[in-house]
């Protein structure tokens, strides 16, 4: 028999089974597949290295990162690519590589540097499923780390900053969903009937900016004039998640999102009360503690305050 295939990934929200692209790259890939996979929604009580996420756990082994759980399934016959030929492969690899360098910064930026985004949308979300008080500095690393990410590949000399990059980054985004579109054309996946690695990976990345209702939407209006693209994430959801991760139907998305919206609010007034509380704090003088004058009483009064302890 073989060893059960458990994934660890974070949960889905506004019909998607989940809003992070990298796990949602692992699920599609799965449902392409057939991979049985047993998967873990990331909660409140959970405690593992949410850096890793996604996480593909069995008896013998753990792995983590898109690339290196697709390859693991491959190894356990569980395999997408099989009818692709070697050119195709080769297409594959270099729109993969395209997608990591022209969209990937783009996502990063809309989830995790965007202020309005961040604020509203996504440390609420992140934060709803992180034990506290982990919520309250998780996300903010997970900014960081994407803002790093940015830096570290498009930050070239003499542009350090994130306000100096930012244009070029949706420019490339939106080149790269062009490039993306012009590929799809009519058919139905990117290598005809069957969904392969690359379309569980365009999937996996245009499908939360598809769906997820930001309020800084640079990319999401150019990604929602491209019709091709947007029915071929209606088309992977509806034919492979029609039910999501939960167990909740399309119909009943709707009161999920307006509950969902309701937490996040509620988690992101917390949290920045809290935030607000702090920064007071570090901000404040300290003085050092006030000591109480010393009184002198008067002979008189000495005199009169010993008798007063000498008296039965």
């Amino acid at each position: 028999m073989a060893a059960p295939l458990e994934l660890s990934c974070w949960g889905g929200g506004w019909g998607l089974p989940s809003v992070h692209s990298e796990s949602l790259v692992v699920l599609a890939y799965a449902k392409f597949s057939g991979a049985p996979l047993k998967v873990n929604v990331i909660d409140n009580t959970w405690r593992g290295s949410r850096g890793d996420v996604p996480i593909l756990t069995t008896e013998d082994s753990i792995v983590s990162q898109p690339a290196k759980i697709l390859n693991f399934l491959r190894k356990q016959n569980y395999n997408a690519d099989y009818e692709l030929s070697a050119k195709q492969g080769a297409d594959t690899l270099a729109y993969i590589a395209l997608l990591e360098e022209k969209l990937l910064p783009a996502v990063l930026h809309t989830f995790w540097v965007e202020t309005d985004n961040y604020f509203t949308v996504t440390k609420p979300w992140f934060a709803s499923r992180i034990p506290f008080p982990l919520s309250l500095i998780l996300p903010g690393r997970m900014s960081r780390g994407a803002l790093n990410r940015i830096l570290l590949t498009r930050g070239e000399p003499p542009l350090y900053h994130v306000q100096e990059v930012e244009a070029q980054i949706y420019r490339d985004a939106k080149e790269c969903l062009n490039l993306l579109s012009n590929r799809l054309g009519t058919s139905q996946f990117f290598f005809g009937d069957t969904p392969s690695t690359l379309d569980a990976y365009v999937f996996g990345f245009l499908a939360p900016l598809y769906k997820i209702r930001f309020p800084k939407v640079h990319l999401q209006e150019h990604l929602k004039q491209l019709s091709n693209l947007c029915r071929f994430c209606d088309d992977i959801l509806n034919s492979y998640f029609r039910l999501s991760l939960g167990g909740i139907s399309p119909a009943g998305q709707e009161m999920v999102d307006a509950n969902l919206q309701k937490l996040t609010q509620l988690v992101n007034k917390e949290s920045n009360l809290i935030e607000k509380m702090d920064d007071n704090l570090r901000q404040s003088p300290q003085l050092p503690p006030r000591k109480l004058p010393t009184l002198k009483l008067t002979p008189a009064e000495e005199e009169s305050n010993s008798s007063h302890r000498l008296s039965p």
